[in-house]
């Protein structure tokens, strides 16, 4: 009796049905596409954030800052050239100068990997090695000095003083002076016995091979294949960083975005080209658990001192541009315009249902006197209400996986400007600006263009089954108040 009713009241009243029905949907789907885009914008930083770091990295350990005194210049970049005039050996020749400096000129011991390691909650710790290489090639060249008309003399030697043997007047130098071009890229020393932690996780082997354990001691190189094609270097090419010839062993490939640095050497070689031996710049860590991150982050601070710690939720904030600003949309005006939009929904349903139930009084008084209880009436107002909410949740779950799919296969690409930990560390160390600070710089502040997917996980589902199950109480609810309010009386005095 109750379904036959159930079924027959459906047929007969579907308009409201439908208005019932596709409110609530509007609602449950708004629910399912505000969820999918905000787990997208989660996914587009997570791959962002990866892209600094390495794929498994939960956090990273450097050098803290020192204040920087008034005047103070160690660590600054300089070169040094000869200059050679016409008569000296080699004045034709150009001169090369490769300044290698770590990324924010600070170091720690290498022994820190090890201290990190033994921390609770960390399941294992790698150090590397970021370097700043900044190249100078060019050649100097003395002018020529001429003496003017009223010294009466030819022209002078190359290194003649200026007014000698003469009156002076009208005496120039001509030619002379400098041409260098600079080149600067990055270098990052890996630890080849742990592979899986670190920057290069981000890339893949697209040619050749990655590191072995074996190349500890080896002057070998994986190279970014942008860098790769940009010089002209292949696997089983040479090439020269500062006095250390290199051979090509691989060609690695970013996955998204920029690679972190254009050549990945063995940790040992890199700490070689920087002087600096049982030296890192950073300890990238991952956690045992990543419900744990907080409390580890909390025990490296508190035992490996003089350092800072960072998390992938700091890097987070430093993450600006299109990304940005659309996941705090998400968060923020999308969440609350679907719950919004979800409570109105409720709304509506429950009073469209409770003003159905007062068109149908007559009926309702009827079924009373024919012996129905109040609660079997109730029970049959919010069977109805349940049924169309359920409807409403399936036709919602339906256009929230449609836009969810529609979002995906579009794929609009955000950008997020990053400003990595190296980065700002060398820019707070207060280096003048040569060419490996301008290079830290365009690290630091480089942008990666990110496509945007909205992933529906199972749970969103069940949330929305969920929604319209309380939906269709909800209307329920208030039709089987209104209902069970009624007596045989009212429909009495509508009878004509």
């Amino acid at each position: 009796m109750f379904f036959t009713y159930l079924r027959r009241e459906l047929r007969r009243r579907r308009k409201a049905a439908l208005v019932v029905a596709s409110g609530l949907a509007l609602g449950i789907a708004l629910v399912i596409v505000v969820n999918s885009v905000s787990a997208g914008m989660t996914r587009a930083q997570g791959t962002v954030l990866q892209s600094l770091y390495g794929l498994g990295t939960d956090m990273t350990v450097t050098k803290a800052q020192p204040p920087q005194g008034d005047g103070a210049d160690s660590g600054r970049p300089r070169f040094r050239f000869d200059a050679k005039g016409d008569g000296d050996a080699g004045a034709d020749t150009d001169q090369s100068r490769d300044l290698v400096m770590p990324q924010g000129f600070q170091t720690l011991d290498s022994a820190t990997v090890g201290k990190v390691a033994g921390q609770d909650g960390v399941a294992q710790a790698v150090g590397g090695l970021s370097l700043q290489v900044t190249k100078v090639d060019g050649q100097f060249k003395r002018g020529e000095f001429r003496r003017g008309q009223n010294g009466g003399g030819a022209a002078g030697a190359a290194g003649g003083k200026p007014g000698a043997g003469g009156a002076g007047g009208g005496n120039t130098v001509e030619g002379g002076g400098a041409d260098f071009s600079v080149n600067s890229y990055s270098v990052y020393g890996a630890d080849v016995t742990q592979p899986k932690l670190g920057p290069l996780t981000t890339s893949k082997i697209t040619s050749g091979r990655a590191f072995a354990a074996g190349d500890k001691d080896a002057a070998v190189a994986v190279v970014d294949s942008a860098y790769a094609k940009k010089n002209n270097l292949s696997v089983g090419s040479d090439l020269t960083v500062k006095t250390v010839a290199f051979k090509v062993v691989g060609i690695a490939t970013a996955d998204s975005g920029d690679a972190t640095a254009n050549l990945y050497v063995p940790l040992h070689q890199a700490q070689i080209l920087a002087e600096t031996p049982d030296k890192i710049t950073t300890v990238y860590v991952q956690a045992k658990d990543s419900q744990d991150i907080g409390s580890v982050k909390q025990a490296i601070q508190k035992n490996v001192p003089d350092t800072t710690v960072t998390t992938s939720a700091d890097l987070a904030d430093t993450v600006s541009g299109s990304l940005s600003t659309a996941a705090s949309l998400a968060d923020t005006v999308g969440t609350w315009l679907s719950y919004i939009v979800l409570a109105a929904a409720f709304l509506v349903a429950g009073l469209l249902t409770s003003s159905a139930v007062s068109r149908r009084v007559r009926e309702f008084g009827t079924l009373k006197a024919l012996g129905w209880k109040s609660s079997r009436v109730t029970l049959q107002v919010a069977g109805e209400a349940l049924v169309n909410g359920l409807i409403g949740g399936v036709l919602g779950i339906g256009v929230g996986l449609g836009a969810a799919y529609a979002i995906t296969a579009a794929s609009p690409t955000l950008t997020a400007k990053l400003a990595g930990a190296a980065g700002r560390a060398g820019m707070r160390s207060g280096a003048p600006g040569g060419g490996g600070m301008r290079a830290a710089r365009h690290s630091a502040g480089k942008a990666l263009d990110v496509a945007l997917t909205a992933p529906v996980s199972l749970s969103v589902i069940g949330m929305a089954v969920a929604l319209a199950v309380a939906g269709g109480l909800i209307a329920g609810g208030f039709g089987g108040w209104r209902a069970s309010r009624l007596r045989p009386a009212d429909a009495l005095r509508r009878v004509e």
